[in-house]
């Protein structure tokens, strides 16, 4: 039986399935935020807001089910009782490494777990927002998106923290303070960048660029009670890389997350002391990830106060919405897409081959875009040339590629 499912799991059609009901599902979900987006935005913001949670909910859980009940990964959290008292609770801006491949979809497991899933943002390139589906649920979801000049940047920052925050239920916004996913190039560039200048080389991130955070501050202190730090890591011993074609091919993954609260009011107020804080703790963050890799715990060589660990289980709700969404979408899609291919008739079987093959490209795109190979070269060129990352235009990315996370 065990062998029987592990095949099932790895089998291309089971995976052109779920990428049929996915990409059907966003459709469906994007004309939905649409309609709503004219009929009742203008007329009543909070409850498009509240019906675009759970529209938003029902299409990024689809990916946290591959993650939490396919592949059963293994989400371990090193978190306090005072902070995850808040987890959940209120406003907040989410500072995260990126470091992996699926450190988002990670980071959304957690973020599920106490229930803000539908609520997640982040800073994102302003041409995402044009891509099918995720970008287009972003959209009208009010992610902040930027271009890269900081003048402008600025300005679009200040206005859709303040539409954020205006939100009923708790957000969580997140910020990719190193700018790109880590890579050994974009590191090499790092380091050589923060050597030349007399700055502290990260070992297992890239030097983080304040100018996003410094601009968010002054339009968080009001309404967003707290900076929420997430570190996280995986063995480099495992078995199992960190990436999507594992996950969809249900191969478990083990990873680490130690979540810290900052109170807002607590950060400096002066915009130079603020940047100071955010490398200081990268420094901190650096040395975390450090002892990680050496002693198998964040806390061990790095001077962080322990955390107890903590296993949140997984939701049944995930599973629960997938499943709607595989029989509502699959069942009429199959039904044309047999009576297309079994018509007898060359052009029908020519339109039904198309589209499952429209499909599958879908999907090895969709898989592609999150591989690091992949990822924007946009970091390691800015490094190269010398600048600064405490004076580079924001550098949005909520993933590498299609989010690029």
């Amino acid at each position: 039986m065990a062998g029987f499912l592990s095949m099932l799991k790895q089998s291309t059609l089971v995976h052109l399935c779920f990428a049929i009901s996915f990409f059907t599902s966003g459709l469906i979900i994007n004309t939905v935020q649409c309609i709503l987006y004219v009929g009742l935005k203008p007329f009543n913001k909070h409850l498009y807001r509240t019906i675009g949670y759970y529209l938003c909910y029902s299409f990024y859980s689809q990916l946290v089910f591959l993650a939490d009940w396919w592949s059963d990964t293994k989400l371990n959290v090193y978190a306090s009782d005072e902070d995850m008292k808040y987890c959940g609770t209120e406003h907040v801006l989410l500072l995260m490494n990126h470091t992996y491949e699926i450190d988002w979809l990670l980071g959304w497991m957690f973020c599920e777990k106490v229930r803000v899933l539908g609520n997640c943002k982040a800073y994102a390139k302003k041409v995402i927002q044009y891509i099918p589906t995720i970008g287009w649920a972003w959209k009208f979801a009010e992610f902040v998106f930027l271009e890269r000049s900081f003048e402008k940047d600025r300005e679009i920052i200040g206005r859709q923290i303040n539409e954020i925050l205006d939100y009923p239920d708790p957000v969580w916004l997140l910020l990719n303070a190193e700018g790109t996913r880590f890579t050994e190039q974009k590191h090499e560039a790092s380091v050589k960048f923060a050597q030349e200048k007399g700055m502290v080389p990260l070992k297992h991130h890239l030097i983080p660029r304040t100018k996003g955070f410094t601009a968010s501050l002054p339009f968080l202190r009001e309404k967003c009670p707290a900076v929420l730090d997430i570190q996280l890591a995986i063995s480099k011993d495992s078995k199992v890389k960190p990436t999507i074609f594992n996950i969809l091919n249900g191969k478990q993954i083990e990873a680490h997350l130690c979540v810290r609260r900052f109170p807002t009011g607590t950060l400096p107020e002066r915009e130079e002391d603020a940047a100071v804080w955010l490398q200081d703790l990268f420094r901190e963050k650096d040395r975390m990830q450090d002892s990680f890799h050496r002693t198998g715990s964040f806390f061990t060589d790095s001077g962080v106060a322990e955390r107890p660990k903590l296993q949140l289980h997984r939701r049944p709700t995930t599973l629960v919405n997938t499943a709607f969404w595989v029989v509502a979408t699959l069942t009429p899609m199959l039904y044309y897409l047999v009576m297309l291919l079994f018509s007898g008739e060359i052009l029908y079987f020519s339109i039904g081959a198309g589209i499952l093959f429209a499909f599958y490209m879908l999907m090895v795109k969709a898989i592609g875009m999150s591989k690091i190979s992949k990822a924007s070269s946009y970091g390691a060129e800015k490094l190269k040339n010398g600048h600064s990352p405490t004076h580079e235009p924001v550098e949005p990315t909520a993933a590498e590629s299609s989010k690029d996370k």
